[in-house]
């Protein structure tokens, strides 16, 4: 076999390789265009400054369903609240594995698996253990009182959504956060210490600053995350559409919310598709569009962040 045959093998299977991948990188982007642009098709009619402004109210009629103000606003809550429990120990424990763990040891490896099968497990389980767990008598004091005898809580609540939720998301914003500070040059490990800085000092002083923009993707991926969930939401939070009390938005009532049951975008759209109670679809298409706009504006965030970070890296 001549070098010339070989040549020639070499540019077709490269020249195959590169138009399948381009084909793959064209489906999937096809399939996400299709998603978006059938939601618009079905859902923009029913968007508009009364829909996001009003509050649902359950009807048999459709145009009398209301809109998804306390949605979204239980949305902002659920998510804020899931990122002050999954960031702390996500920046703790991805700094731990990137600066400290020994690759080479059982308890590096264990701690990985560990991350990989609490990443594997689907978001109704953990609904169904947070439920199981919260509803012990231990923990009434993160929901209000609703249960039928003193054995048990109520277990359903913003606070209660919101640490299964951040659990749930913990695995992502640590993968993502501990490569975000790994990628920090050694550069900057081996000026802080030549200038006799403690290990703990540059950590916080250099290399978590210069990880930031990486760990604020992760972040914000951890919030589209929180935010398009509907499983952990209902079994969690509650099957329901309005907050616990009437005055949700007054600060005098924010813990009365926080310990009540509430409504994000996900339940709404369960609710008022086919499968739920409600049966509104355009109504639920309508608050699908305006969630998969908030996810896509997370995306567009954090692939922002990205790109500030290489261009401030150059």
């Amino acid at each position: 076999m001549n070098l010339t045959s070989v040549s020639r093998r070499t540019q077709l299977s490269s020249a195959v390789g590169h138009t399948l991948s381009w084909l793959a990188a064209l489906a999937v982007a096809g399939v996400c265009f299709f998603i978006v642009g059938y939601l618009v098709y079905q859902g923009l009619h029913s968007v508009s400054v009364a829909f996001l402004t009003t509050d649902p109210s359950p009807s048999l009629a459709e145009n009398a369903g209301g809109g998804v103000r306390i949605p979204i606003v239980g949305s902002a809550l659920l998510v804020g609240l899931s990122m002050l429990v999954a960031f702390p120990l996500a920046i703790a424990t991805a700094v731990y594995l990137a600066e400290y763990m020994d690759e080479t040891k059982l308890l590096t490896r264990t701690v990985r698996i560990g991350l990989e099968v609490l990443a594997s497990v689907p978001s109704v389980v953990f609904g169904m253990f947070g439920l199981a767990l919260f509803t012990l008598p231990a923990f009434a004091f993160l929901s209000s009182s609703g249960a039928q005898d003193a054995s048990s809580a109520f277990g359903r609540s913003f606070f209660v959504a919101a640490i299964v939720m951040g659990i749930h998301v913990l695995p992502f914003v640590i993968k993502v956060s501990e490569e975000a500070i790994r990628s920090v040059p050694i550069a900057h490990r081996q000026g802080a210490a030549a200038l006799g800085i403690t290990k703990w000092r540059a950590i916080r002083k250099v290399i978590l600053p210069a990880a930031g923009p990486g760990v604020a993707t992760g972040v914000i991926l951890g919030m589209g995350l929180v935010a398009g969930d509907t499983a952990i939401v209902w079994l969690t939070l509650g099957g329901t559409m309005t907050m616990a009390t009437d005055q949700w938005w007054r600060p005098d009532q924010l813990l009365t919310v926080m310990r009540g049951t509430g409504s994000t975008l996900t339940t709404f759209i369960y609710f008022n598709s086919p499968a739920g109670d409600g049966n509104s679809p355009q109504l639920a298409f309508g608050a699908a569009l305006v969630l998969i706009l908030l996810v896509l504006a997370l995306n567009f965030l954090a692939v922002l962040i990205a790109r500030v970070q290489t261009n401030t890296g150059r």
